[in-house]
């Protein structure tokens, strides 16, 4: 089907809503009629959404959004920039999603049946209502490398849109607003959003009560992973892991066992995402962490009956896994308790300076072979003048790379790298492939001494040799340095290093848990 005009848009995008079951037949007029007043369109007489063109002959749904936002921006309905159009492409969509209440009792309908159908009719919603939007996910590069701590995926993340010079300038001279209070408050469901906030007429809510409390399940636009999800609180406040957060992460694998739900940490540099609004992430998928191994197995003083180890990964993590949920939250309790409040100056932990705390976990629970599962990831954020940005934080060298936090998704050994990256590294092979020096190149002067080191170890890519090169398989040696480079950023991030004084510290922490002078090793 070729679109003319923006009332056959009409009707392709009324199609699309009932081919993709977001509206049903009996609401082609009403829905129609909707995008029409959105759109501030007069249709001819002959105008009727039951004429339909057939799901197979709809263009994309890009394709559609498209032609009507050219059309609004040409006849001053919105204004043209990526924040602007974005804001009216959702708007458009809005008159296509179902109703809050309608997705809550239709999912629960699906829950009866498995949790699984229930989420995976959850998570086609918010594709098909183009919350998620696909088209801009598929941009995003992503390669597994391996390292010896297992295959570590790597992702440069490109679906998310720069914001235009426009929506800076206006927000920079609007009074802040305050509703909603920030991107993870549950009023957002239906917000008309604004020029520095986006807009959310199509997300939709599944209400959850999580240790007594209302909780909220959503998915999260910028899909890093296959059913990426965010669990919020239902009320605005700071991040916390306590006793209360244990409970909430068994309570949701129990809700949903094929799904892992994680909490950041919630300190800042070791928290790695938003800190005012208590949230976790979660979703369908095996995390390389999960994959990992025991480096060695251990045993908690009056908790025999929890398997317990510490996992063969980078950053410093204690493994527990028990048929009783209670129990690992009885434990998970007392390991985050004593962390708190424990230092060990020769193996650079200090529980606070001046009264600032320093110590705290990321968690990780999931269901494995029927048996609960729970991650802790030991978390330090002290700095000093040598790490300005943290001692347990991406080095000074490792930032052409990475720079940012390391939180919860990339703990479980997903890099989430900035997008700048995929320019460099194409400016970065044309530069080794014409034989010439990083160091001279300001777009990739940061990358010099990492080059170096690759020629080192392919000298096949050297000046010299250069003319014979094969510039795919340069391709495949930059993305595997790359995963490598994650690799150290995680060494970095781990409070215990995986050395003989790193793992006696790491044994010393954990006898202090059993409060005995040593682990029991088994």
């Amino acid at each position: 089907m070729e679109i003319r005009t923006a009332q056959e848009a009409v009707l392709a995008l009324t199609e699309y809503g009932v081919s993709k079951k977001l509206i049903a037949p009996e609401d082609r007029f009403y829905a129609a009629n909707l995008l029409l007043d959105t759109l501030k369109l007069t249709p001819s007489p002959d105008f009727d959404p039951e004429k339909t063109c057939g799901e197979e002959t709809l263009p994309p749904l890009e394709k559609i959004l498209e032609f009507l936002l050219d059309d609004a921006v040409s006849r001053g309905v919105t204004e043209d920039g990526i924040a602007s159009r974005d804001l009216f492409d959702t708007k458009l969509m809005g008159c296509l999603t179902p109703r809050p209440s309608e997705v809550i009792r239709t999912f629960r309908e699906k829950y009866a049946v498995s949790p699984k159908e229930a989420t995976d009719y959850f998570y086609r919603l918010a594709c098909d209502s183009n919350y998620i939007r696909t088209y801009r996910i598929r941009k995003d590069r992503k390669w597994v490398t391996k390292t010896r701590y297992g295959e570590l995926d790597i992702t440069i993340n490109l679906s998310k849109p720069e914001k235009d010079p426009k929506a800076i300038a206006a927000a920079l001279n609007k009074k802040q607003e305050q509703y909603p209070r920030c991107l993870l408050c549950p009023q957002n469901e239906g917000y008309a959003g604004r020029l520095d906030h986006p807009a959310r007429q199509n997300i939709r809510l599944l209400p959850l009560t999580l240790a007594g409390k209302q909780w909220y399940m959503q998915y999260s636009p910028y899909v890093y992973y296959n059913e990426h999800c965010i669990v919020l609180s239902g009320e605005h406040v700071p991040m916390k892991i306590e006793h209360d957060t244990f409970v909430r992460l068994m309570q949701f694998i129990q809700m949903f066992p094929h799904y892992t739900i994680g909490s950041n940490a919630d300190l800042p540099i070791v928290g790695g995402s938003i800190l005012t609004h208590e949230h976790f992430q979660g979703g369908n998928y095996t995390f390389a962490m999960a994959k990992a191994g025991l480096r060695e197995k251990i045993s908690f003083r009056g908790y025999e009956d929890v398997a317990a180890g510490i996992v063969n990964w980078p950053m410093s993590v204690i493994r527990l896994d028990a048929g009783n949920p209670e129990r690992l939250v009885e434990l998970a309790d007392r390991i985050l308790e004593t962390w708190r409040g424990y230092s060990d100056p020769e193996a650079g932990i200090l529980a606070e300076t001046g009264g600032t705390p320093h110590n705290t976990i990321t968690p990780i629970a999931r269901m494995r072979n029927e048996q609960y599962e729970l991650d802790l990831v030991l978390r330090n954020n002290r700095t000093t003048e040598e790490y300005p940005l943290g001692i347990f934080h991406p080095h000074q060298e490792l930032h052409h790379i990475k720079k940012e936090n390391i939180g919860l998704i990339e703990v479980m050994g997903l890099a989430v790298l900035p997008a700048r990256l995929l320019g460099e590294m194409e400016m970065l092979k044309k530069v080794i492939l014409e034989g010439g020096n990083p160091g001279e190149v300001p777009a990739v002067a940061s990358h010099a001494e990492w080059t170096k080191k690759i020629l080192e170890k392919h000298p096949e890519f050297a000046p010299a040799n250069v003319k014979s090169a094969d510039p795919e398989r340069l391709d495949e040696v930059i993305r595997e340095e790359i995963g490598l480079v994650f690799a150290r950023v995680l060494e970095d991030a781990g409070v215990y290093k995986d050395s003989d004084p790193g793992r006696a510290a790491f044994r010393r922490f954990v006898g202090a848990v059993s409060r005995e002078k040593q682990a029991i090793l088994q």
